[in-house]
Protein backbone atom coordinates (compact mmCIF):
# COMPACT_ATOMS: atom_id res chain seq x y z
CA UNK A 1 0.00 0.00 0.00
CA UNK A 2 2.82 2.38 0.85
CA UNK A 3 4.59 1.62 -2.45
CA UNK A 4 1.33 2.25 -4.33
CA UNK A 5 1.01 5.67 -2.65
CA UNK A 6 -2.60 5.03 -1.62
CA UNK A 7 -4.29 7.66 0.52
CA UNK A 8 -7.82 8.04 1.79
CA UNK A 9 -9.68 10.94 0.20
CA UNK A 10 -13.14 10.78 1.76
CA UNK A 11 -15.45 8.62 3.83
CA UNK A 12 -19.01 9.91 4.13
CA UNK A 13 -20.31 6.94 6.12
CA UNK A 14 -21.54 5.20 2.97
CA UNK A 15 -18.73 5.40 0.41
CA UNK A 16 -14.96 5.26 0.90
CA UNK A 17 -12.82 7.00 -1.71
CA UNK A 18 -9.10 6.32 -2.19
CA UNK A 19 -6.46 7.87 -4.46
CA UNK A 20 -3.12 6.58 -5.78
CA UNK A 21 -0.79 8.31 -8.24
CA UNK A 22 -0.38 6.76 -11.67
CA UNK A 23 3.42 7.18 -11.47
CA UNK A 24 3.62 4.58 -8.68
CA UNK A 25 1.21 2.18 -10.43
CA UNK A 26 2.17 2.32 -14.09
CA UNK A 27 2.80 -0.65 -16.37
CA UNK A 28 4.94 -1.03 -19.49
CA UNK A 29 2.21 0.59 -21.60
CA UNK A 30 2.22 3.77 -19.48
CA UNK A 31 -1.26 3.06 -18.11
CA UNK A 32 -2.40 1.80 -14.70
CA UNK A 33 -1.16 -1.69 -13.81
CA UNK A 34 -4.04 -4.17 -13.52
CA UNK A 35 -2.76 -5.43 -10.17
CA UNK A 36 -2.84 -1.89 -8.82
CA UNK A 37 -6.43 -1.43 -10.01
CA UNK A 38 -7.46 -4.68 -8.31
CA UNK A 39 -5.44 -3.77 -5.23
CA UNK A 40 -6.88 -0.31 -4.68
CA UNK A 41 -10.46 -1.55 -5.16
CA UNK A 42 -9.86 -4.43 -2.74
CA UNK A 43 -8.32 -2.02 -0.24
CA UNK A 44 -11.30 0.32 -0.61
CA UNK A 45 -13.70 -2.55 0.11
CA UNK A 46 -11.64 -3.70 3.09
CA UNK A 47 -11.47 -0.16 4.44
CA UNK A 48 -15.18 0.44 3.94
CA UNK A 49 -16.19 -2.63 5.91
CA UNK A 50 -13.63 -1.89 8.63
CA UNK A 51 -14.91 1.69 9.00
CA UNK A 52 -18.59 0.69 8.94
CA UNK A 53 -18.06 -1.93 11.64
CA UNK A 54 -15.98 0.47 13.76
CA UNK A 55 -18.77 3.06 13.48
CA UNK A 56 -21.18 0.43 14.84
CA UNK A 57 -18.84 -0.19 17.79
CA UNK A 58 -17.73 -3.56 16.39
CA UNK A 59 -14.00 -3.60 15.67
CA UNK A 60 -13.13 -6.63 13.54
CA UNK A 61 -10.41 -8.31 11.56
CA UNK A 62 -11.56 -7.98 7.93
CA UNK A 63 -10.47 -10.25 5.08
CA UNK A 64 -11.41 -10.50 1.42
CA UNK A 65 -13.16 -13.84 0.88
CA UNK A 66 -13.58 -13.74 -2.88
CA UNK A 67 -13.74 -11.19 -5.65
CA UNK A 68 -14.35 -10.69 -9.32
CA UNK A 69 -12.65 -7.87 -11.25
CA UNK A 70 -13.58 -6.45 -14.65
CA UNK A 71 -11.12 -4.30 -16.58
CA UNK A 72 -13.11 -2.14 -18.97
CA UNK A 73 -10.49 0.16 -20.51
CA UNK A 74 -6.95 1.46 -19.86
CA UNK A 75 -6.43 4.27 -17.36
CA UNK A 76 -3.80 6.90 -18.15
CA UNK A 77 -4.41 8.99 -15.02
CA UNK A 78 -4.25 8.69 -11.24
CA UNK A 79 -6.30 5.91 -9.68
CA UNK A 80 -9.53 7.11 -8.05
CA UNK A 81 -11.31 4.24 -6.30
CA UNK A 82 -14.59 4.13 -4.44
CA UNK A 83 -16.31 1.33 -2.52
CA UNK A 84 -19.87 0.93 -1.23
CA UNK A 85 -22.03 -1.83 0.22
CA UNK A 86 -23.78 -3.97 -2.38
CA UNK A 87 -27.31 -2.53 -2.75
CA UNK A 88 -28.83 -5.96 -2.01
CA UNK A 89 -26.88 -6.36 1.25
CA UNK A 90 -28.92 -6.33 4.46
CA UNK A 91 -26.57 -4.32 6.70
CA UNK A 92 -28.63 -4.97 9.82
CA UNK A 93 -28.29 -8.73 9.19
CA UNK A 94 -24.50 -8.33 8.90
CA UNK A 95 -24.40 -6.50 12.24
CA UNK A 96 -26.67 -9.06 13.87
CA UNK A 97 -24.54 -11.99 12.63
CA UNK A 98 -21.36 -10.35 13.86
CA UNK A 99 -22.84 -9.60 17.28
CA UNK A 100 -24.28 -13.12 17.67
CA UNK A 101 -21.54 -15.26 16.14
CA UNK A 102 -18.45 -13.06 16.06
CA UNK A 103 -18.27 -13.33 12.29
CA UNK A 104 -20.14 -12.05 9.26
CA UNK A 105 -19.84 -11.64 5.50
CA UNK A 106 -20.63 -8.56 3.46
CA UNK A 107 -20.94 -8.05 -0.29
CA UNK A 108 -19.18 -4.90 -1.46
CA UNK A 109 -18.86 -3.16 -4.81
CA UNK A 110 -15.95 -0.96 -5.88
CA UNK A 111 -14.77 0.82 -8.98
CA UNK A 112 -12.00 2.97 -10.38
CA UNK A 113 -13.06 5.89 -12.53
CA UNK A 114 -11.15 7.92 -15.08
CA UNK A 115 -10.90 11.72 -15.15
CA UNK A 116 -14.16 11.87 -17.13
CA UNK A 117 -15.98 9.87 -14.43
CA UNK A 118 -16.33 6.76 -16.60
CA UNK A 119 -15.68 3.45 -14.81
CA UNK A 120 -12.48 1.81 -16.06
CA UNK A 121 -12.46 -1.14 -13.64
CA UNK A 122 -15.06 -2.72 -11.35
CA UNK A 123 -14.91 -5.17 -8.47
CA UNK A 124 -17.59 -7.30 -6.83
CA UNK A 125 -16.39 -8.95 -3.63
CA UNK A 126 -17.38 -10.65 -0.42
CA UNK A 127 -15.49 -9.74 2.71
CA UNK A 128 -15.41 -11.65 5.98
CA UNK A 129 -15.35 -9.93 9.35
CA UNK A 130 -14.07 -11.90 12.34
CA UNK A 131 -13.94 -10.94 16.00
CA UNK A 132 -10.33 -10.43 17.06
CA UNK A 133 -9.03 -13.19 19.36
Amino acid sequence: VAAMGVRAVEFDGQVLRLHAPLAANVNDKDCAFGGSLAGIMTLAGWGLLTLRLDAAGLPADVYVADSHVRYLKPLYADLQAQAWLDPELDWSAVLRAYRERGRARAAIQASVSGPDGAVVSALSARFAALRSP
